[in-house]
């Protein structure tokens, strides 16, 4: 299974977790409800974190071999490089001779 699409699943039961956590730590007058929502904060940045890890990592899709991707060149053939708009440059001109008059 692609790393970025299990992070993904793991995305509610780690917030599950955090509440139980957090509910159980309540109970125990250690820490209360309206302290905790920076915890929501850091665990939503963590996992967003962990995704683009994943996406960087696996490649630019998230659903490897999705059917809407189209083929994918296999073993032992090389993509061909689709046209470019680029402009040629065009040699160099001394455009000192036009100003003097094409003398030296």
């Amino acid at each position: 299974m692609n790393r970025y699409i299990l992070i993904r699943r793991l995305r509610a039961p780690a917030f599950l977790l955090l509440v139980g956590v957090i509910a159980l730590l309540d109970e125990a007058n250690v820490l209360s409800w309206g302290q905790c929502w920076p915890l929501f904060l850091i665990l939503a940045g963590v996992l967003l974190l962990a995704e683009r890890a994943a996406l960087a990592t696996a490649g630019n899709s998230p659903y490897a071999g999705a059917p809407w991707q189209g083929p994918t060149p296999g073993a032992g053939q090389v993509a061909q490089p689709t046209p470019g708009t680029a402009t040629v440059p065009q040699e160099p001109h001394d455009f000192g001779d036009e100003i003097h008059g094409g003398q030296s």
